[in-house]
């Protein structure tokens, strides 16, 4: 399996996350999302949080890559609700990289 390039699948499932705005409710998922607002996309990922605390949990590995893939879908989703692209969050990973953790909240408190 050739190795894939994670910036270009966020990429492409934000194009097609934005475009599943204009799409028709009852046969997109997303779309229902969106049409059921902030709140039922804000439900959802935490269904998925949870859903991934208990694969951790119970130490299944499957069960966490695909409960882990739903939660993060949910959450590009949410981004495209609100107008944020993924690029967004990688920036910020990037900004954060090589710096401490423990720097970075400290930051955060004094800000």
């Amino acid at each position: 399996m050739a190795e894939s390039d994670p910036a270009r699948i966020l990429d492409q499932l934000a194009q097609v996350l934005a475009a599943r705005k204009q799409a028709d409710p009852q046969s997109s998922y997303v779309a229902s999302l969106y049409e059921k607002g902030l709140d039922a996309i804000l439900k959802k990922i935490g269904e998925e949080a949870a859903e991934t605390l208990i694969a951790a949990k119970n130490r299944e590995s499957q069960a966490l890559i695909r409960e882990l893939a739903d939660l993060w879908f949910h959450c590009l989703v949410l981004l495209a609700q609100q107008d944020l692209h993924p690029q967004a969050v990688l920036g910020e990973l990037e900004r954060r990289f090589g710096r401490s953790g423990l720097a970075e909240k400290a930051a955060r408190k004094s800000t």
